[in-house]
């Protein structure tokens, strides 16, 4: 059953009329108010993030205002009145930024719409369900063009987009063809189909969940897992983009005003002639080129129990492998063996205008993103020698 985006719409009223913290609550998504929701956020303090349980009770009925709903384990208050599907009650717990995140008027490629937000959860947790594993409660974890769901207690790792906008079905491929090399990459889960599942309009894949480990990575070690996985990429022969489409989307970007208004002319014409310039000198080196990760830096890289492992492998793409070492901290690049290094200043040069042109993004939403759309700008207009990215903001690893 999908879910009504209304008890988001009372978080985003209570935050709109100064409620700054709010968290924890307990909410039946098929019965409850909206003004009964935002009475009781306004009674409670934060945390960090929103989570999602079904309920599960046998004979859990749909409650009226009047009496709460029967906590996990308890009996319910009339067992003989009919039961109530299954994930229609939410723990929602939300930050100061949660009128912003959940606004169903922000459209841009970097969050989901409220309604789209509760519908992918939801289909988590069905598509999850139905393939045998224990769900009772999901956390979301990360909120993109895709949501990174944890769901509970079967402990899998969902990962959720809507149909026609993902590219699930060559992750998948990669994932399952990487493995079998021993490649260092997050591992689909073991327990069920390694497939893309197709869930009230959103593509559904589930994953190993990874706890996180703290311990700090060096660099030779984040160079020799990258090698590893080069290695593992050189052994697939699968079709894949070529890195300069990435080029031309974020040229794309550039030339278009309206989603790049705030830019002004004299730096579009400067990012767009270096985007076409290094993208020349990068081909005209003629390096060899391999299936690469696209996006390996730190955000993108795990510390597990079982050692370092790579994700988001929807960025792969064709290129050379310095272009893979441009998204790395420089030290990390200075370990790697065999590096052209003049085909990696042009990749480092290339990664900058690319990445000054995401942050000048009328949509975009990354964080720090004013500060970080001047900062790759001005290290454009330095020029070469082209600084490494974590010299323009510093990357955590």
């Amino acid at each position: 059953m999908p879910f009504d985006p209304t008890p988001l719409r009372a978080v985003r009223f209570a935050t709109e009329h100064g409620l700054k913290q709010a968290g924890g609550i307990r909410v039946d998504l098929l019965t409850d108010t909206a003004d009964e929701i935002y009475e009781r956020l306004c009674s409670k303090r934060t945390s960090e993030f929103v989570s999602i349980e079904s309920s599960r009770q046998v004979g859990a009925a749909p409650r009226s205002a009047t009496r709460r709903s029967p906590r996990r384990g308890e009996a319910p208050s009339n067992p003989e009145e009919p039961a109530a599907d299954g994930a229609t009650v939410a723990v929602l717990t939300c930050l100061s930024w949660i009128a912003f995140a959940f606004d169903d008027t922000v459209e841009g490629p970097a969050t989901m719409k409220a309604s789209e937000a509760l519908r992918a959860v939801g289909a988590a947790m069905s598509t999850a369900s139905s393939a045998g594993l224990e769900v009772d409660e999901a956390a979301i974890l990360q909120d993109s063009n895709k949501l990174a769901v944890r769901l509970l207690p079967c402990d899998v790792l969902a990962r959720v987009a809507p149909v026609g906008h993902h590219v699930a079905e060559f992750e998948i491929e990669l994932a399952r063809r990487l493995a079998a090399t021993d490649s260092p990459v997050a591992a689909l889960d073991p327990r069920v189909e390694p497939r893309v599942y197709e869930n009230d309009g959103f593509a559904v894949t589930l994953w190993t969940y990874y706890p996180s480990v703290t311990a700090p990575v060096s660099p030779g070690d984040y160079a020799d897992v990258l090698g590893r996985l080069h290695a593992g990429m050189r052994a697939l022969g699968v079709r894949s983009p070529h890195f300069t489409d990435r080029v031309a989307e974020a040229e794309e970007l550039l030339v278009s005003p309206d989603r790049t208004p705030r830019l002004a002319e004299a730096d579009r014409d400067l990012l767009v002639s270096t985007l076409r310039t290094l993208r020349r000198a990068v081909a005209d080196r003629g390096a060899v080129e391999q299936l690469i990760h696209g996006e390996p830096h730190p955000g993108n890289l795990l510390s597990t129990r079982d050692g370092l492992v790579f994700i988001d492998l929807e960025t792969c793409c064709r290129g050379p492998v310095e272009f893979d070492l441009a998204h790395v901290p420089e030290v990390v690049g200075a370990g790697y063996p065999d590096v052209d290094q003049e085909l990696l200043d042009h990749c480092r040069g290339l990664v900058l205008a690319m990445v000054a042109a995401w942050r000048w993004d009328a949509d975009d939403q990354f964080p720090n993103r004013e500060r970080a759309a001047h900062e790759f700008l001005e290290a454009v207009r330095q020029g070469p020698p082209w600084a490494a990215l974590d010299a323009v903001m510093p990357l955590s690893t």
